[in-house]
Parts: C-alpha cells; sequence; structure tokens
C-alpha cells in the first residue's frame, strides 16, 4: 500500500468526535473531567469524549488503540504499551532516568497514572475524555498539554453484568467479566467489579531463540467501585484498582522489520495498586462541596537487549549489552473544592516518591583492532515531591446567552533528590496558570468560545551523566488562544465540534538524547534542555452525522504546524490526524462498521532529523447483537500496512557503528472474534 496520503479520507473526514449509539442521540455527553461536571457544549475548551459503545466497538484491549481516532493525538513506543502520549505536538516520548516531569496527564478513576499509562486497559470502561490545550487552572504542572481521563463503569441499582471472551490472530485471549448492583434491599449502596486476563505473542519471531513470545502480553486487570448515595445531597464513591502488566520487551531489529535477533530479551512490566474516594456535598443554597483522596504505588521493570542482537549476530566480534531499569513510584493526593455555579475554590496537596535503580552491563572486544571494553555501572535515585496549589474559578453572566469565566491557579512544589553518583539537589518553585474564556450560546444546541490560557511545567535537572552546561534546565509556560464551536444541526442529527488553536511555548523543555562514548549503546543517554520558544497553529475537528436511524458517519481532524525555535518541526507532531468511519446498524442486530485513520509524517525524536512515513490504518468490525450478547468479527489494520510508532538514529553494528536509522514497527494485521454475554 501507499504511504501517500489518500485524499479520501480527506473528503471523508470533515469534523467531530463524541462517539454514541445512533439510539443515543439526544442523550447529552458530560464531560466528568470538568471541575463542574458541564454539559460537552457548554464547556470552553478543546475536548473529545469517548463513550463506552464506541470504545468497544472501536478497540480491542489498551488505549494505544485510539490514540489515533483523537485529532492532533499521538504516542511514542518506547517501550511495549503507549505510556507516553502528546497532545497537539506537546509530550513526553520516554523517560527512562530523572524525576518524573509529565506534560500529558493521565487519570484513571481519579487515581494519577500520569507518565505510567501502561495500566490504561479498556475492559469494562464507561468513558474517556481527552482535553486539550493547557489544563492550568484545573490540573497544573502535570497538564501542559493536555489530559486524558479514564472513567470505569460506575455502579448502578440495577443487577446487571457481562462476560466477555476474545481470540484472535497472534495467539490473542482474553476472558472478562464484570457484575454491579445494589447491595441489599437499599439502593442506596451500589457495586461493581470487574476483571479481565489478556495474553497474546507480541508479534514479533525471535529467529536466534526460536520463539515467537519474547515480545509476549500479559495483562491483567482487576476494578472495583461502590457508591453511596443515601439521598440526592451526598454522594461518596470508592475505586480500587489492580493492574500487573507483565509484557515482554524484544521490539526493534537491526533490520527494522518484526524478526529479532537478541540473546536476552527484555521486559515492559508494571504492577500497580491505586485508590480513590470522592465525596461530593450540596450544601445550603446549592453550594457543593468536593473531596478527591487517591493514592497509587506502583513497580515498574523496564529492561531490554541494547545490542538487540547476540553471539553469531556480532562474530567475530563479542558485543553483548543489556540495560535493567527498575522503577518504585508512590503518590498520595487530596482534592478539596467548594463553590456553586457561579464560582469555585479549592486546594490541592500531593506527595511523589519515585526511586529508580539502573543497572547497564556489556563486554565489547574487536579481535581485529584488539580494542576491549566492559561495563558494570549502576546507578540509583531516590526523588520525593509536594505540590501544594490553591485554584479558584469564576463565572460572569453577561445577558441570557453569554458568560465570561475565568480561572487561576498558583502552586508550589518542594523536591528532594539524591542519586548514587553524589548528587543532591532540593529545588523549590512557585508557578501559575490559569485562563479566561468567553462563550456565547446561540441557541440550546449552538455555542461558540473564545478563551486564553497558560499552562506551566516545573523546571529540574538532569541526572547521572549529562553534556557539559546541561545538568539544569528552567521553568515552561505555553500560551494557547482558542477559538471553539460546538453544534448540533438537522434535528442533532449533525453534531460538529471544532476549534482553532496557537501555542506559544515560552523556555519550552525538550527531550534530546546523545550517545557519550561511540560504540557503547548503554551510554546512549537522555536529557532535557531548553529551547527559547516554540510556535504551534493547528485545528482540531470532528464531526457525527447519523445519517438514518441505520447508517452512521463520523470523522475527526486535526491539522498542526507545530516548530521549535530553529524553525524546524516538533517531535511526533505530525501536520495532519486524519480518522473516518462509517457504521451500519440494522434493526433486526445485524451490525457493520469500517474505520480508516491517516497520519502524516514526524520526526521522530529532537536530537536528530529523521521522520516516520506517512501511514494508513483501516479496522473493521462485522457482526450481531441482541439485549444479550453480542458476536462480531474483527480486523485490525486490515491491509497490513507497515508504520514506525518510535524511531532512533545512532550506531549499533561493530565493528564501525555507522550511524543508522532504527525503527519500531507498529503491530501488523490482526484478525480476531469477540463474544460478550449480557445480563
Amino acid at each position: 500500500m501507499s504511504t501517500r496520503f489518500k485524499p479520501w479520507l480527506i473528503a471523508v473526514s470533515l469534523f467531530a468526535s463524541a462517539h454514541a449509539n445512533a439510539s443515543d442521540i439526544i442523550d447529552e455527553i458530560i464531560v466528568t473531567a470538568d471541575f463542574r461536571e458541564r454539559s460537552l457544549i457548554e464547556v470552553p475548551f478543546s475536548v473529545s469524549v469517548l463513550d463506552a459503545g464506541f470504545v468497544n466497538d472501536v478497540a480491542v484491549q489498551h488505549f494505544e488503540e485510539l490514540v489515533n481516532i483523537v485529532p492532533n493525538m499521538n504516542w511514542s513506543g518506547d517501550g511495549h504499551r503507549a505510556k507516553y502520549f502528546q497532545i497537539r505536538g506537546v509530550g513526553e516520548l520516554e523517560q527512562y532516568q530523572g524525576a518524573p516531569n509529565p506534560s500529558i496527564g493521565f487519570l484513571i478513576d481519579d487515581i494519577d497514572f500520569s507518565g505510567i499509562a501502561s495500566v490504561a486497559t479498556l475492559f469494562d470502561v464507561e468513558s474517556i475524555e481527552v482535553l486539550r490545550g493547557p489544563q492550568g487552572s484545573r490540573y497544573g504542572a502535570n497538564a501542559l498539554g493536555g489530559l486524558i481521563y479514564v472513567r470505569s463503569t460506575s455502579p448502578s441499582a440495577e443487577r446487571d453484568g457481562r462476560f466477555e471472551i476474545t481470540a484472535g490472530e497472534d495467539d490473542a485471549l482474553s476472558i472478562g467479566a464484570a457484575l454491579g448492583g445494589a447491595i441489599g434491599d437499599s439502593e442506596a449502596t451500589t457495586f461493581r467489579i470487574s476483571a479481565q486476563q489478556y495474553t497474546s505473542n507480541g508479534f514479533r519471531d525471535n529467529s536466534y531463540l526460536a520463539r515467537n513470545d519474547s515480545n509476549a502480553r500479559d495483562e491483567l486487570a482487576l476494578r472495583a467501585g461502590l457508591l453511596f448515595e443515601p439521598s440526592d445531597s451526598f454522594t461518596a464513591k470508592l475505586a480500587v484498582m489492580y493492574s500487573n502488566i507483565d509484557n515482554g520487551y524484544d521490539a526493534f531489529a537491526i533490520d527494522n522489520s518484526y524478526t529479532v535477533l537478541s540473546d536476552k530479551p527484555g521486559r515492559d512490566a508494571q504492577e500497580s495498586i491505586g485508590s480513590s474516594v470522592r465525596i461530593d456535598w450540596i450544601l445550603q443554597n446549592a453550594l457543593t462541596l468536593t473531596s478527591i483522596s487517591s493514592f497509587a504505588s506502583s513497580n515498574i521493570d523496564f529492561n531490554f537487549d541494547a545490542d538487540w542482537g547476540n553471539s553469531d549476530s556480532w562474530a567475530p566480534v563479542t558485543y553483548d549489552f543489556e540495560s535493567l531499569s527498575y522503577r518504585e513510584r508512590d503518590t498520595v493526593s487530596q482534592e478539596i473544592r467548594m463553590g456553586n455555579d457561579r464560582w469555585l475554590a479549592g486546594v490541592y496537596a500531593m506527595r511523589l516518591q519515585d526511586e529508580i535503580l539502573t543497572l547497564n552491563l556489556g563486554d565489547y572486544y574487536d579481535p581485529f583492532s584488539g580494542f576491549t571494553d566492559s561495563l558494570n555501572d549502576r546507578f540509583g535515585s531516590d526523588y520525593q515531591a509536594t505540590n501544594i496549589a490553591v485554584f479558584g474559578q469564576y463565572n460572569l453572566s453577561i445577558g441570557d446567552a453569554t458568560t465570561l469565566s475565568s480561572g487561576l491557579r498558583l502552586e508550589h512544589r518542594t523536591t528532594d533528590y539524591s542519586d548514587t553518583a553524589a548528587l543532591t539537589a532540593s529545588p523549590s518553585e512557585s508557578m501559575w496558570g490559569g485562563e479566561i474564556s468567553l462563550s456565547h450560546a446561540f441557541s440550546d444546541v449552538h455555542n461558540a468560545y473564545l478563551s486564553l490560557s497558560r499552562g506551566y511545567k516545573a523546571g529540574g535537572f538532569n541526572l547521572g551523566p549529562v553534556p557539559p552546561g546541561k545538568r539544569n534546565f528552567d521553568t515552561e509556560a505555553m500560551w494557547t488562544l482558542e477559538l471553539g464551536l460546538r453544534a448540533a444541526l438537522l434535528e442533532q442529527r449533525l453534531q460538529l465540534n471544532a476549534s482553532l488553536f496557537h501555542n506559544r511555548r515560552d523556555d519550552q523543555q525538550v527531550r534530546t538524547s546523545t550517545q557519550l562514548i561511540p560504540g557503547d549503546p548503554a551510554s546512549f543517554v537522555f536529557f532535557t534542555d531548553n529551547s527559547d520558544r516554540g510556535e504551534t497553529l493547528g485545528v482540531d475537528a470532528d464531526l457525527r452525522f447519523f445519517v438514518s436511524e441505520q447508517w452512521e458517519v463520523y470523522s475527526s481532524v486535526g491539522l498542526l504546524d507545530a516548530s521549535l525555535d530553529s524553525g524546524r518541526g516538533q517531535a511526533h507532531a505530525p501536520r495532519f490526524t486524519v480518522a473516518a468511519g462509517l457504521v451500519f446498524r440494522h434493526p433486526e442486530g445485524y451490525f457493520a462498521r469500517l474505520d480508516a485513520t491517516a497520519k502524516d509524517e514526524f520526526y521522530f525524536d529532537v536530537s536528530h532529523d529523521q521522520k516516520s512515513r506517512a501511514y494508513q490504518l483501516l479496522n473493521a468490525r462485522i457482526g450481531f447483537e441482541n439485549e444479550s450478547w453480542q458476536l462480531s468479527v474483527w480486523a485490525r489494520n486490515l491491509l497490513d500496512e507497515a508504520y514506525a510508532v518510535r524511531g532512533f538514529y545512532f550506531g549499533n553494528e561493530p565493528p564501525d557503528f555507522p550511524i543508522t536509522l532504527y525503527t519500531r514497527l507498529g503491530d501488523p494485521r490482526q484478525l480476531g472474534i469477540t463474544l460478550e454475554r449480557r445480563f
């Protein structure tokens, strides 16, 4: 298949992204990640909402499968599962060492997994919200470029459940079950529990070890929710989750193929437990008190064969390197806010502890030159940070249809760091962010807004060996001017959600890399630097059109011009992202859908000028369903397109180590079948 962009995708894709079944067309979509949980049409910033029906029909297992659907969103394939995201060109590509400092927030049921989103499996998910642009007053320093909020299926009084089994190519097998309902005779207390286990081989053949599972996926997710509603004025919700992502990591090949040669396959694993308690209490005069408490604890292993080969690959040269990283991260947070429809004020505190141990091991011997070297490097660090913030919002009605809104967040961060290289640091800083917006409702289903927002990201320091003068980096700020329109036309059968934006990033933090010692892949280090300014101009647009009771068309378009102060484009910031889908549902239960996505080429990194190729992916699903069960046959990457999700440019082939582009390929074609029983 040609890598050129197909014009028919632009023709089909006009604008939108609040997906649901046709029967739900008049249902109001609520954005839960916003302070006030407003209707989507009232929210004065760019957001995409993916509901449970859309998630179940389009994805199979993990959030990474939905990224291409969201306008101006990308992900870095650094690791087995997507954990680093880019929204409008903003976001990290990796984190091997250093203090956690994400630009994109990632929450599951109010539990913070920013920068460690491997746990984003999708079984029994109610909705996913992607907030684009700075969330300076809502989420502070961890949401410079936006936020992803995953909401598990909420408990309800009606006793219901589901059982699902999926089987597919790559020896994929998934079994999941969920159950919920009222506890006892009263409907005041309800629960929901879910469990899912997913396994597959990971789409790699290790010809040296004669294995097809060195990159295997083994993913377990357990979630539970408890909802207590004794009255209309008081709600308490407990969410608990356990995730054990025990995946292999053997994804890179010297020839950039799906056939790998490593003799020490790696591991990309994350075991996490987390919980949150949210209390909403309506007091007198419509005054609402909200408390959100959360904690999370994660153990993360990230290991890989650094030479990507074996003794036969490099003979007669001895070239054998391995990198092993072990991370423990704990977070505890508390937020309390109070307000009504006009004003809101609150405080927030978070305590984070992050410990890392990295081992780099290896041996090198060149019999032609006689050069020999060995590596046994151990590096450990302990990082602790406390963030305290106060924030507020105020809405001023100007007439019956116009609202002026403003928000401000003041945040102070203190840190304490030490490592085995005798580096200690305790920097602290104060930061601020906020927004001001003017929105006008032309009718109940037509709304426009103009907003100016400021987001921020804390400064910090680089760890371990770094180039001279690159130990510290400064705080970054991003200003965003945005004009948006939301409308429902043709008796709400046509729904439009579009925005035009401009970003200016001051002292932009750029994650770059270099190889300190030629011939030693374990000396390939990453560090953060500041660029004077970055500029971004773009469009996010979604459209959803119910042609009839049986046919639906949806599309999304992201256009982006994101550049560094050097004039070069940002990393992982394609100039266009496009998605389009056609859905058919027959009254007797037969259904079919076709989902196409396209992405322009993009720079792999800031440290070099190598690019990906533009590519298009086609997914499909057909099946039958009724109130009790659903059977579907699906295909992902139907045309078996080869595409890259990450790229490195360095020397990794002895004895001359020519500088070469190495890419990690995304998943090839996969066919499968899913049976779901509802009760």
